[in-house]
């Protein structure tokens, strides 16, 4: 080769470096921006589909053969007699305090009343002198009935005579039913308990002044009869249709791990227009007096109940200007609004009568601004598509896009 012929050799040379490190510069520039362009659509992808909302979904369920209605109760003693002073004076003694058993008629307390028994002996006194009066009242009346026979004395004289021995005899009547009153009376000296039962309070000591005034204030005794008790409940309006007589139901008390059998004794037939409530009364045996009066109980109706009624948590309904709906999930994903009839309210749970069947899928809890046709993800759902990788993966793609130009 002459030196000549280098110089025509060495630009040709030249020219096709140039033109491979352009097309290589052409190639990775293009491969730059379309890997770019990728990185942002799934990025975008991404971004849409965290959007769509995340769900979760409930199913109805069909309901048991026997529904329970749970209700707080106050418990009653069976006969609760509260005793009072009907007489005034000054407790002498009281023989029972509270938890004693005690029968029908025994004494709990004496009551010291002077001036009532100076009044029964003053009405005694009265007593015999009217019958003296009655007594010669009436011999006379016997003499002028035996003179009047032989004209001695006129018929008038022997009829004032008769006048005057009934007025007597009605004098010691009225001074019998005085004496009466007053023993009555006096009797109530002795506070005696009304039934079998056991002192469930007392509120008096010796020497604490009795007055006779009913029950204007607080009871000395209350006698409890407590083999078997009362219980009172409140029963919602849309219930009291299943409130029938001998419903059972179980009790259940704080503190107290056994339960107690009970059953519905009447109604009160009559709803609160403040609580739109009833009174129902249960009865309950109390055998062992395990159950105390005024303590509180929940109350677990056993209602009979139709099992192809479907239920649906309370969480899934809809309050809207339409009346009350669901929110299902068809196939697609998509969401169908559905309006309802309820049933019952069971609290968690509500009874649907019509507009839901088992097969539906509704959305638990939906959002206010849930629409018929919106997309919806399915809690707990995989997603294997490109959309569903985890973020940091979509934003490393987006950072190293450009790196590549």
């Amino acid at each position: 080769m002459t030196p000549k012929s280098i110089p025509a050799v060495a630009p040709r040379r030249l020219r096709l470096i140039g033109v491979i490190a352009a097309v290589a510069a052409i190639g990775l520039a293009v491969y730059g921006i379309a890997d770019r362009a990728k990185s942002k659509q799934e990025v975008q992808i991404w971004t849409n589909e965290q959007a769509i909302p995340t769900v979760a979904l409930v199913q109805p369920q069909q309901g048991p053969s026997e529904g329970e209605l749970v209700l707080p109760g106050n418990v009653s003693a069976f006969y609760a007699g509260s005793i009072y002073g009907r007489v005034s004076g000054y407790v002498k003694d009281w023989y029972d305090d509270i938890g004693a058993h005690v029968k029908k008629g025994q004494v709990l307390a004496v009551i010291d009343s002077p001036d009532l028994d100076q009044q029964l002996a003053q009405a005694r006194a009265d007593l015999i002198r009217a019958q003296a009066d009655e007594q010669l009242a009436q011999v006379t009346y016997e003499r002028w009935k035996a003179l009047s026979k032989q004209n001695i004395v006129s018929q008038q004289a022997k009829d004032e005579k008769f006048g005057d021995a009934s007025a007597k005899t009605a004098a010691v009547q009225a001074a019998q039913a005085n004496v009466a009153r007053l023993e009555a009376m006096a009797s109530f000296k002795n506070l005696t308990a009304p039934f079998d039962g056991i002192v469930t309070a007392r509120s008096v000591d010796i020497g604490d002044l009795v007055d006779a005034g009913g029950k204007t204030g607080k009871a000395l005794f209350v006698v409890s009869d407590v083999h078997m008790m009362r219980i009172y409940v409140n029963v919602p309006q849309a219930f009291l249709g299943e409130m029938k007589e001998n419903l059972k139901a179980t009790l259940q008390l704080p503190g107290i791990a056994e339960t107690f059998q009970a059953r519905l004794l009447t109604t009160s037939n009559a709803v609160s227009e403040q609580s739109r409530t009833a009174l129902v009364q249960l009865l309950a045996d109390n055998p062992d007096g395990k159950l105390w009066p005024g303590a509180f109980t929940e109350v677990h109706f056993h209602i009979p109940s139709d099992p192809n009624v479907l239920r649906i948590p309370a969480t899934a309904l809809i309050f809207g200007p339409h009346g009350m709906q669901v929110a299902k999930v068809d196939a697609e994903n998509k969401v169908v609004l559905r309006k309802v009839q309820l049933g019952r309210n069971l609290g968690n749970y509500v009874e649907v009568a019509s507009g839901v069947s088992v097969s539906d899928r509704l959305i638990d809890s939906p959002q206010e601004t849930i629409a018929p046709g919106d997309s919806v993800r399915i809690a707990g759902a995989q997603d294997q598509s490109a959309a569903g990788r985890p973020v940091e993966q979509a934003r490393a793609l987006e950072r190293n896009a450009p790196d590549r130009d």
